[in-house]
């Protein structure tokens, strides 16, 4: 999403880090330019001036500008106010002290509110928080049967009375909640084309009924300075404590995500980055402004990483190494964990300066595709023990994924110097890595 903004405050950064010390009408051009960056990236004229104004305001200073590296500087302060202007920290829900705690979804049709009640309901159950899903979206068509799909997809229960007054439909499933002993309620609420009379009055109501832990705006980061208006007639209405931002992996310019906080004072509590149902992540303000200006994401990297391989996996791969028995089995199963943590290009750029190295290079997810493909063209033994593949096993390979022979080859060398690699990690000698990737065609 945040490509091009990314893009052009770098290379703002890096002309200015070859002047040498500053002076204030440097500073003045930069941040001219990091104004119109910003109003492109469709953050609102608001949210901009008061960004700039604050920079300026820290940049002109004289340890700044007599600094040895006033660029860095300079670029520690954007980072700062980026920070600041989407919240600081990140911001957790909140609980009720006596249970159940009730978490309302508002916002308008085609947001995404259903989908994000399974999304949060998953993420509350990986976390060991049981959650009753409440269907008081009684207008759109399918919507009850949709969440009640998703519930039965994450092994989530889902309360409903299909057509019916949604405040008592709302009420109801609480009080089943309760009863249950379930200590978490997701209402998913009806939503509109556009904020309307009564689409608010049959919000009040519900949230006078239930008496909301959160109040959680689902809103689509595709619209752009739209999203910001939405939030804000939501939360005067309302009184939101947070918003879930949809789509944050689209190509929307992330005006959004900037602004939200800013206009509305509501934190954004979690970003939608897919559409599978485990694509929903805390969003933290500082990684994100660390990968707008390219300084990459590891902590987010880590928890992905962490999230789909257990301490059991990894010590057997460990073994696996250091007995040099990584077989093309093996390799499979690894690629296809790391395809669960997302897209090669988005999790390569959470590294610090592989972004900037990268450029314009995109990675061939079709690439990973061709590997597995070759892989599951091969026998159980042909995996297990590659010394076997002759040229005609090559060949039957080949005509099975659907590949050249020279692919096949290309795999079983790179296998075979992973194997080496494995050796000299297995003889404790130090490796000499070799460069990372399936090659070029």
């Amino acid at each position: 999403m945040f490509e091009s903004l990314s893009t052009r405050l770098g290379a703002i950064f890096e002309r200015l880090s070859g002047r040498g010390k500053l002076n204030e009408a440097d500073v003045a051009e930069v941040l001219r330019e990091v104004r119109v960056a910003l109003l492109e990236a469709d953050v609102s004229l608001a949210v901009t001036k008061e960004f700039v104004a604050r920079v300026r305001e820290q940049a002109v200073g004289a340890a700044v500008l007599e600094s040895l590296t006033p660029a860095q500087s300079v670029v520690k302060i954007v980072h700062r106010e980026l920070v600041a202007l989407m919240g600081g920290e990140l911001s957790r829900l909140q609980f009720a002290s006596a249970p159940p705690s009730v978490i309302l979804l508002v916002g308008l049709q085609g947001s995404g509110k259903t989908t994000h009640a399974g999304k949060l309901a998953l993420r509350l159950k990986e976390q060991g928080r049981r959650s009753l899903l409440v269907a008081a979206d009684v207008y759109r068509p399918a919507a009850v049967d949709q969440l009640k799909t998703i519930g039965a997809q994450i092994d989530v229960p889902v309360y409903d009375e299909g057509a019916g007054d949604p405040l008592t439909i709302a009420r109801n499933g609480v009080e089943r909640a309760r009863s249950l002993g379930i200590p978490t309620v997701i209402v998913d609420t009806a939503g509109r084309l556009q904020i309307d009379e009564p689409l608010m009055l049959e919000l009040e109501r519900i949230k006078a009924a239930v008496a909301p832990t959160e109040i959680l705006l689902v809103a689509d980061a595709m619209t752009g300075q739209e999203a910001v208006n939405v939030a804000k007639g939501f939360n005067e209405r309302l009184g939101l404590t947070g918003v879930i931002l949809t789509k944050l992996d689209g190509d929307a310019r992330g005006g959004a995500a900037l602004s939200i906080r800013y206009v509305t004072g509501a934190p954004i509590k979690f970003v939608g980055t897919g559409e599978k149902l485990g694509a929903l992540e805390p969003f933290h303000p500082d990684r994100l402004a660390s990968r707008i200006l390219g300084m990459g994401d590891v902590l987010t990297l880590i928890e992905k990483t962490q999230a789909v391989y257990s301490q059991e996996q990894a010590k057997q791969l460990e073994r696996k190494l250091r007995k040099a028995e990584f077989t093309l089995e093996d390799f499979l199963a690894q690629l296809r964990q790391v395809r669960k943590m997302g897209p090669l290009g988005d999790l390569m750029k959470m590294i610090p300066g592989v972004s900037k190295a990268m450029g314009d290079v995109q990675l061939d997810e079709g690439e990973v595709n061709r590997v597995e493909a070759i892989i599951l063209s091969m026998t159980p033994r042909e995996r297990a023990k590659p010394d076997i593949l002759n040229a005609s096993r090559r060949k039957r390979i080949a005509a099975g994924s659907g590949m050249r022979v020279q692919d096949v080859n290309r795999l079983v060398k790179q296998f075979e110097q992973t194997r080496q690699l494995m050796k000299q990690f297995g003889g404790g000698r130090r490796p000499r890595l070799p460069m990372p990737g399936f090659g070029h065609r």
